[in-house]
């Protein structure tokens, strides 16, 4: 039933009614509605402005023309896509349709007690937080992530960010107190928060994480969110474990996972 409704959601060109998908599914609105969110995670409203959302993604990542990617999206005016797409896309449509060009982003590398740690960022906030051993390869990953951005050396008022990162890693369980730029599909972003709610000192599984956004069959997807998430330690992703809780790969090095979990418990 479900599966037939997100069909049918993903086919029209305009929203279909929760009347008009309860009848299609054969039950009442309420009883049509609650099946819905607890098999996706999501209300039938949201799943069809991700999917807009994705096509829109999709259009413009092609070179479509930013307003024909819009109303063939199923938006039916541009001023009520644009109230959202920076949420959205992480940009502006035109930025994200040139893959970021013209989007300025200051990086620095400082060290710290587990390598060299860079840190990146957006006029709107901290978009990138690697670990390494080589700042040379931790250049290069910042300029894969953001292929057509213009990548810059930071300023020396941005060492006072890299100041704040650096105290992160020693210690993690204080948090960070810089604004983010978070860029990422709608699924990662709920996986993302769903890890900053995790208490520090504490772990979670892939299956727990899974299950408190609704989608308890998602686990390799959280795995493979955690794995892409780009802000090391202000997204907390050394927080997610196996069920047996074995520490699992981590992007930055399972060593590195072992001793940020210890200074936290340590705190």
């Amino acid at each position: 039933m479900v599966e037939k409704a997100c069909r049918l959601i993903e086919n029209a060109d305009e929203m279909p009614s929760l009347a008009k998908l309860a009848e299609v599914s054969g039950t009442s609105r309420f009883h049509f509605h609650r099946v819905f969110k607890m098999f996706t995670g999501v209300t039938p409203k949201a799943y069809a402005a991700a999917h807009r959302s994705r096509r829109v993604r999709d259009k413009l990542s092609t070179g479509t023309p930013v307003t024909e990617a819009i109303h063939g999206s199923g938006f039916q005016s541009s001023g009520r896509f644009y109230e959202t797409s920076t949420e959205q896309l992480g940009m502006t449509p035109t930025a994200f349709r040139k893959s970021g060009d013209g989007t300025v982003i200051r990086f620095a590398v400082g060290e710290c007690s587990l390598g060299s740690v860079l840190v990146a960022a957006t006029d709107k906030g901290v978009c990138a937080i690697f670990l390494g051993d080589d700042p040379d390869a931790l250049a290069r990953n910042l300029q894969d992530r953001f292929p057509q951005a213009r990548i810059v050396g930071a300023d020396p008022a941005f060492d006072a960010w890299v100041a704040q990162v650096v105290g992160l890693v020693e210690r993690p369980a204080l948090g960070l107190a810089l604004p983010l730029d978070i860029r990422g599909t709608a699924f990662q972003i709920r996986v993302w928060d769903a890890l900053c709610q995790i208490p520090p000192g504490s772990t979670a599984s892939y299956a727990e994480i899974a299950q408190k956004i609704g989608r308890p069959k998602a686990c390799r997807a959280v795995a493979q969110a955690c794995a892409w998430n780009p802000i090391a330690l202000a997204i907390p992703c050394h927080r997610v474990v196996r069920t047996d809780e074995s520490l699992s790969g981590y992007r930055w090095g399972v060593e590195r996972k072992a001793e940020l979990l210890k200074r936290e418990k340590a705190m």
